[in-house]
């Protein structure tokens, strides 16, 4: 979710980067059981290797992060017999700037679809998160809104707004 999103040095694996997405959580004494993300398949199979994010080794899913795979991030939280949330949006991975610490890596983005706002307290986001969040939702509705009716760029416009 545009520049809030992580950056990392290449090399790393999604073994790395899982810990970044569990932390808001661990910190609460929360976890997810689920993994974070997986790789996609030229055929959009899904949990393809050789890639995937989770915080456990799994053999078939630790090869480092390269430029042009595409995954999935898909954190998610389960409260039995409460409530739950998941989010995923596909990401593609690319590089990034190159200087003497080594080549960094980042993800774009390539699926652009509305958070539900009505499940969002926002007075419970950090600023960096509400801004990242406001961000998203600005590229979505300019992604997609040309390809929608006029009725339809209204929901959109009212399920992308700042808050």
């Amino acid at each position: 979710m545009g520049s809030g999103w992580a950056k990392f040095l290449y090399g790393c694996t999604g073994l790395n980067l899982d810990l970044m997405a569990r932390k808001p959580l661990w910190d609460r004494n929360l976890d997810f059981k689920c993994g974070t993300g997986h790789g996609m398949g030229y055929l959009l199979s899904i949990h393809e290797s050789p890639a995937g994010f989770r915080w456990q080794y799994r053999a078939g899913e630790s090869a480092v992060l390269e430029e042009g795979m595409v995954l999935t991030d898909e954190p998610g939280i389960y409260i039995e017999g409460s409530h739950g949330v998941r989010l995923e949006n596909e990401i593609l991975v690319c590089k990034g700037k190159e200087n003497e610490y080594g080549q960094f890596m980042h993800f774009e983005i390539i699926t652009y679809i509305p958070m539900d706002l009505d499940a969002v307290k926002a007075e419970m986001l950090s600023e960096e998160t509400r801004l990242s969040l406001n961000e998203y939702h600005k590229t979505v509705y300019e992604k997609v809104s040309p390809y929608l009716n006029e009725e339809e760029k209204e929901w959109l416009k009212k399920y992308t707004r700042a808050i």
